[in-house]
């Protein structure tokens, strides 16, 4: 039975002898809030806010909130289908109260989810959107890994405008030394495949876990998603980071320049510059509300951005004759 706070009080005013418990019409009923079913002594009754929603409970039921709206949805169907998509869909479109948009939003990931599906024939919907180029969710998350590898390797080429003429030509070689590594290796687009024998940072079946901000081990919160599932979860997906524990503007690219400058006659280590900008030894993928915007505050390793001076060989002397 629903009712509100405000509802309810008024009509025990009217009759102030009575608390709200003793109005209650069956005995061993119990009224909780809709919210998150706490349900309501005659103390705590007066200090809810107006209007709140109430749901008045028999002997016997129970009542957690939202999630019983969400589990008696589900158990009306024995295998979500179509109509239940559609059905959740309109509930989503309508629904003002951000905890319950939540839950039907992660209603609609969960029974639209056709992750061992990998083809367009096999999931259609999972490429709404997309260009038909992309002929399977791989060859399409790969592909958006290689895109954010690009990216990357724009900006460190259009950092050498800022650099000092006597530096520019050598940054420029080291950007296209870089450049022929990252097409060797597809721009490291594996991270993101699935399929992949090496290299990848998801499970097998497509799922990806937070690695918690850059200045922790690993992400408190749990985060994980699987962009193969549905499309609601690919589009999630690109909101992920794949975040510089070492920070590209801030650090490694303007140290680069500078190594470069002062290097003197050494030889500049670029492999190691090139696996801090472009490799997962330097990268974290991250949940949006783990990606730290602050200054990460840390440099280079000042033994790693010159490669070592090999000593040369001393020539053994000659063994003279008996």
């Amino acid at each position: 039975f629903p009712g509100t706070a405000r509802g309810l009080r008024h009509l025990s005013g009217a009759y102030p002898a009575q608390t709200p418990g003793a109005r209650l019409p069956i005995a061993g009923s119990r009224l909780c809030l809709y919210e998150d079913g706490t349900e309501l002594t005659g103390d705590y009754f007066w200090s809810v806010p107006d209007n709140s929603e109430l749901v008045l409970l028999t002997k016997g039921q129970t009542w957690q909130g939202y999630v019983s709206d969400i589990s008696h949805f589900l158990s009306v169907f024995h295998k979500p289908h179509e109509g239940l998509i559609q059905a959740a869909r309109q509930l989503l479109s309508g629904e003002l109260a951000p905890l319950r948009q939540k839950l039907l939003v992660d209603l609609l990931h969960t029974v639209s989810e056709n992750i061992a599906a990998e083809t367009r024939a096999e999931d259609p919907p999972w490429f709404e959107g997309l260009e038909s180029r992309f002929r399977s969710k791989s060859s399409y998350l790969r592909y958006s890994c290689e895109s954010r590898i690009r990216g990357y390797l724009r900006e460190v080429g259009a950092y050498s405008s800022l650099v000092g003429a006597e530096a520019q030509e050598e940054f420029v070689q080291i950007v296209e030394a870089m450049s022929r590594r990252l097409r060797a290796v597809s721009y490291n687009g594996s991270y993101f495949d699935r399929g992949a024998k090496a290299s990848r940072l998801c499970t097998p079946e497509g799922w990806f876990s937070c690695q918690g901000p850059f200045d922790v081990d690993d992400c408190a919160s749990k985060h994980s998603i699987n962009p193969y599932s549905n499309r609601e979860s690919r589009v999630l997906f690109s909101t992920w980071n794949l975040d510089h524990v070492i920070e590209k503007k801030r650090t490694i690219v303007p140290t680069l320049a500078e190594a470069i400058k002062e290097q003197d006659g050494r030889e500049i280590d670029w492999e190691y510059f090139y696996s801090l900008l472009f490799t997962s030894e330097n990268l974290k993928l991250v949940h949006i509300a783990c990606h730290k915007k602050t200054n990460h505050k840390l440099s280079c390793d000042p033994d790693r951005i010159y490669k070592p001076l090999t000593k040369p060989k001393r020539k053994r002397p000659a063994k003279k004759c008996p």
